[in-house]
């Protein structure tokens, strides 16, 4: 071998490792990228909103603000909406605590939907039922007026998918718990789980206990 060829296959053998690390990096970011881009599973109310928009679910359902009906960007924070303000007192005040921590990873909790007035409710049951073409079916997503915890208060819709990852990961740390295995967005304030963890999550609403009414 001449020595000009030993001293490209010297450097090639030094680049090799070099070029390698660098893919690996660099693949490493694409995946970070793609994992915190990706959104999750939008629930019905997102759905509806989007694929009708809010203006027109007012306009035929005569539901407005006041009803608990939310446009895009509302967050945790926003009082001057019912959906938000009308949380029961502690959830919103442990979801505000939370939520700030959170912003320190630059992660905003966007309400998708919060408390919701019971012909709100209804409204969102009866779109549910023509849409999957049954009440059994209806009943995975949507609750009826009287056991739904959005009408109570007691349930909130978190819009984003790394503020639903951050939760996942840190909302027992606080007592907020995913409810329900097919809705990861749906939240609900559990204090026993700052200590215990949070119980198992019920496949879908009709495995909910308070369903049953």
């Amino acid at each position: 071998m001449s020595q000009t060829a030993s001293a490209r296959l010297t450097t090639h053998r030094a680049t090799r490792p070099v070029a390698i690390g660098l893919f690996v990096a660099v693949a490493a970011i694409i995946g970070t990228f793609v994992v915190r881009s990706a959104p999750s599973a939008p629930s019905f109310i997102e759905a509806v909103r989007h694929d009708r928009g809010a203006a027109a679910a007012q306009a035929d359902g005569a539901v407005t603000e006041a009803d608990g009906v939310l446009p895009d960007g509302v967050t945790v924070f926003d009082d001057r909406y019912p959906g938000v303000a009308n949380l029961d007192p502690d959830l919103l005040r442990v979801l505000r605590r939370a939520a700030t921590d959170a912003a320190a990873n630059g992660i905003t909790f966007y309400v998708n939907s919060g408390w919701r007035s019971p012909e709100f409710q209804n409204q969102l049951l009866r779109e549910a039922i023509a849409d999957y073409g049954s009440e059994a079916e209806a009943a995975r997503w949507v609750a009826t007026p009287d056991t739904s915890a959005h009408v109570s208060g007691n349930a909130v819709d978190i819009g984003s998918s790394d503020a639903t990852a951050w939760l996942s990961a840190h909302g027992a740390g606080y007592g907020l718990c995913q409810t329900y295995a097919n809705e990861s967005w749906h939240y609900e304030l559990h204090p026993e789980a700052i200590d215990r963890g949070c119980p198992d999550a019920y496949a879908d609403p009709t495995q909910d206990p308070r369903m049953q009414k």
